[in-house]
Formats: C-alpha cells, structure tokens, sequence
C-alpha cells in the first residue's frame, strides 16, 4: 500500500498520449498556462485596486463619525 510508482505514472502518461495526442496536449497546456497567467494578473490587479479604495473608506468613515459628535 505504498502509493503510486514510477511504472504506474508512466503507464497513464502512454495512455493520454496515445488517447490525445501530443499536439492536443501541447495546445491544452499552452492554454492552461495562458488561463493562469491570466488569473494571476486579474487577482494582483483586483488586490491592489482594493487597497486605495479600503483607505479611502476608512477616512470617511472617521470623518463622519468626527462630524455626528
């Protein structure tokens, strides 16, 4: 009960090549990389649009309350 061996990682690599091919597998992991490259930019975009806006927040926050006492 060990866990999988070399022989057994390269028995299903054999298989989904000969099932897809390498020039399908080749363009599908062109397009994973792509996609997350793609996830990585809109996430680093979405946090630093997001840290100007919660310091933004904060002030008027703080200015109202200053305001109703």
């Amino acid at each position: 009960m060990g866990g999988i061996s070399i022989w057994q990682l390269l028995i299903i690599l054999a298989i989904v090549i000969m099932l897809f091919g390498t020039k399908r597998l080749r363009t599908l992991g062109s397009d994973m990389g792509s996609a997350v490259k793609g996830f990585r930019k809109s996430m680093s975009d979405d946090s630093e649009a997001a840290e100007p806006s919660d310091g933004a927040e904060s002030d008027e926050t703080a200015d109202t309350a200053t305001k109703d006492k």
